[in-house]
């Protein structure tokens, strides 16, 4: 598949495609296709999720914010599940995504944790691919609170 447009989407061109891949991939297409397990997105959602947190953590101390309570509340207001599913939609991401049959008959993306579980597992393959600074760079890239 082509991703050009969507690497000019997001800001960063894969240096191995095959995390993209990996990141695109749900586990009911992943079954159905009889692909294996650990090439699905599961795993870099909940790494991407983490990374998020990174990124934005580390803009706000480097914005001079000290206090850990407001750290976490920004943190909340920039990174909860409808500002990622936002992200994910403007992106066009679901777009990209291998969907399971049954999936695709219910349209499970229109779920916002499914949308945004797609933005993590691709935030969790970039960091892979290319470190936290590409992390960062896809934030600044696609981020508008």
């Amino acid at each position: 598949m082509n991703y050009s447009a969507l690497y000019e989407k997001i800001g960063y061109t894969f240096k191995n495609e095959a995390l993209l891949n990996r990141a695109l991939t749900r586990t009911a297409y992943a079954r159905e296709n009889e692909h294996p397990m650990n090439d699905t997105m599961d795993s870099l959602a909940v790494l991407g999720d983490a990374v998020l947190d990174l990124v934005v953590i580390c803009q706000l101390l480097g914005e001079g914010e000290f206090d850990k309570g407001e750290i976490t509340r920004r943190k909340i207001d920039l990174v909860n599940m409808s500002v990622v599913r936002r992200v994910a939609e403007e992106l066009g991401l679901t777009d990209y995504m291998k969907w399971g049959k049954g999936e695709l008959r219910m349209q499970i993306w229109t779920s916002g944790r499914v949308s945004a579980e797609c933005f993590e597992a691709l935030m969790g393959a970039v960091y892979l691919d290319g470190g936290l600074g590409a992390a960062q760079m896809l934030y600044d890239h696609v981020w508008k609170p």
